[in-house]
């Protein structure tokens, strides 16, 4: 698939760029690039790695210049730099902009005149019906994504994205922060213990990706049909792998956050395409002769659901164990942390 191409990966000093490390480094591919601000996490990582196949660019998506200079030459793109923290982008909104909607016009640019095969831009489910402004600026990352797939032709570059849940285990999430408070022998802070939310694995994201590298055609958003779990269900897994009983307080939900999160919403099921463990979204081929949809509605919207973390497959607490434990950020974890007496199974609160 990769053989003797280039790959550069925005953003690859974090969770995603590493996880892809991971899969293709020692493949037939020919040179992966390492885009990202952060001289410490890349000197890290070659450090890690030592492997040639690996070049370091230091350069910010806000930065059109940084990028053509890293973009030179590649065959391929996956742009995974972004704000990615609810609170962070609350509190600097502009950045959120800056970062995740010209940042993202400034690598399809560069792409574009690169002669770039394939773009992927990753998003999340806080895109769909976005209530803060991380989502609100992924949303209008795929907007742009959609727009700029329009204006060159997929023989040229293709551009298409792909849209999940929470990363397990990222930076930033709550699994760390759940281990962090267990081996501390802290309560465990749960927002709400029936706020369900979607689970995938960095291994599972990445493979979403070549899914999208595979199938997508221009302007698609691909989503995988991933199942999710209560937070509540999440702390009581994550006690009992760790074999303690630190017990739960629940703080409320936190200003940005949802009840729940939504992966497909009411207005792109009518039109999604079912692949199977994937759903395709194909862009909406509308131009600005608009009469006809002034003139003509649809019954279908009415009639066609959501694709939540209430309505998605909900994973036991014995399943959500099984997905942890195969992480390896958690068998690291487990290594580290002695065993505590377990005294009880049961969620006990306290306020």
């Amino acid at each position: 698939m990769f053989k003797d191409k280039c790959l550069l990966i925005t953003g690859g000093t974090g969770s995603f760029g590493n996880a892809v490390l991971k899969r293709f480094l020692n493949t037939d591919i020919g040179e992966i690039r390492i885009l990202s601000r952060d001289e410490k996490k890349q000197d890290d990582m070659r450090k890690a790695y030592r492997n040639s196949k690996i070049k370091f660019f230091i350069g910010d998506v806000k930065d059109l210049a940084s990028i053509k200079n890293a973009t030179y030459g590649v065959d391929y793109v996956f742009h995974a730099a972004a704000l990615k923290q609810v609170p962070t982008c609350e509190f600097f909104p502009l950045e959120a902009v800056k970062t995740n909607i010209l940042g993202t016009d400034n690598v399809l640019t560069a792409a574009i005149e690169a002669g770039v095969k394939k773009v992927i831009c990753l998003s999340t489910d806080k895109a769909a019906y976005p209530i803060n402004a991380m989502g609100i600026s992924k949303a209008m990352m795929e907007k742009v994504l959609v727009a700029r797939s329009r204006t060159v032709t997929a023989d040229q570059t293709l551009i298409c994205g792909t849209r999940y849940g929470n990363v397990m285990a990222s930076r930033g999430s709550v699994i760390p922060l759940f281990v962090e408070q267990i081996k501390n022998g802290q309560l465990l802070t749960v927002t709400d213990p029936n706020m369900t939310r979607f689970l995938m694995s960095l291994d599972e994201a990445v493979e979403l990706v070549v899914f999208a590298f595979c199938q997508a055609q221009p302007g698609d958003i691909m989503v995988q049909k991933a199942p999710a779990c209560t937070i509540g269900d999440l702390a009581v897994a994550l006690k009992d792998l760790f074999n303690v009983d630190n017990d739960i307080k629940i703080i409320g939900t936190r200003h940005g956050e949802k009840l729940y999160e939504t992966l497909l919403t009411r207005e792109e099921c009518i039109r999604a395409v079912d692949m199977g463990d994937f759903f395709r979204v194909p862009a909406d081929a509308r131009d600005l002769n608009y009469d006809k949809y002034f003139i003509d509605g649809s019954m279908q919207l009415s009639v066609t659901g959501e694709y939540t973390s209430h309505n998605a497959y909900q994973l036991t607490v014995d399943q959500i164990k099984a997905k942890l434990i195969s992480l390896d950020f958690i068998k690291e974890q487990l290594e580290l942390s002695p065993a505590r007496s377990r005294r009880r199974h049961s969620l006990r609160v306290t306020s």
